[in-house]
């Protein structure tokens, strides 16, 4: 008997360790699939099309928009991103586990859409520790760092919608964390 995959929305705020949580998934379940999303940014050096991002123009963006093709899209500094349906949809059908790496008003909206997806919060173990990890990366301006923090602080406070919370505190026990979370949800469902 097949199954079919889980839809997985997973945030946290920047700095958090998200991208580096799901590194370790990929590698430790080949049955993970992390959600390529549709952006109207150009691509930066080194990203390609389809891996990064699906890169598309306003108007490709907007055609799939009035067909209803995303299950859900937001404008930030002037350019679109949204997650388009089709892929997610297929890979589900695969059976295939498909985790959404998007920000708290994304999920909103698919919390609408899918009220049956695993929503998982990934949080630093303080405040004061996002603070040094965002510091610590030497990449970003004071001022860009002080943006980051207040917008770290506005998407902590909803981890309360969300199925679980994980602390990272330790990268391998928190993607540990997920898989047992993915395991426990599949038991359920059998």
């Amino acid at each position: 008997m097949s199954h079919k995959g889980l839809l997985v929305v997973y945030t946290g705020a920047s700095g958090v360790g998200k991208g580096t949580i799901m590194k370790k998934l990929l590698a430790m379940d080949p049955n993970i699939r992390l959600s390529v999303s549709a952006t109207t940014r150009a691509p930066r050096e080194g990203e390609v099309n389809g891996r990064e991002y699906y890169f598309v123009s306003r108007e490709e963006f907007d055609d799939l928009l009035a067909r209803d093709g995303f299950l859900e899209h937001a404008e930030y500094v002037g350019n679109c991103y949204g997650t388009p349906k089709e892929p997610v949809f297929r890979m589900l059908d695969e059976g295939l586990d498909v985790f959404l790496e998007i920000e708290v008003k994304g999920f909103l909206q698919i919390k609408k859409a899918c009220p049956d997806c695993l929503s998982i919060f990934i949080t630093p173990p303080s405040f004061e520790e996002l603070q040094a990890r965002l510091r610590g990366r030497g990449t970003e301006t004071p001022e860009v760092i002080a943006e980051r923090l207040k917008t770290a602080r506005e998407e902590l406070e909803h981890h309360h919608l969300f199925d679980y919370v994980v602390v990272n505190d330790d990268v391998d026990r928190a993607a540990q964390e997920v898989l047992s979370i993915i395991s426990d949800r599949k038991s359920m469902e059998d």
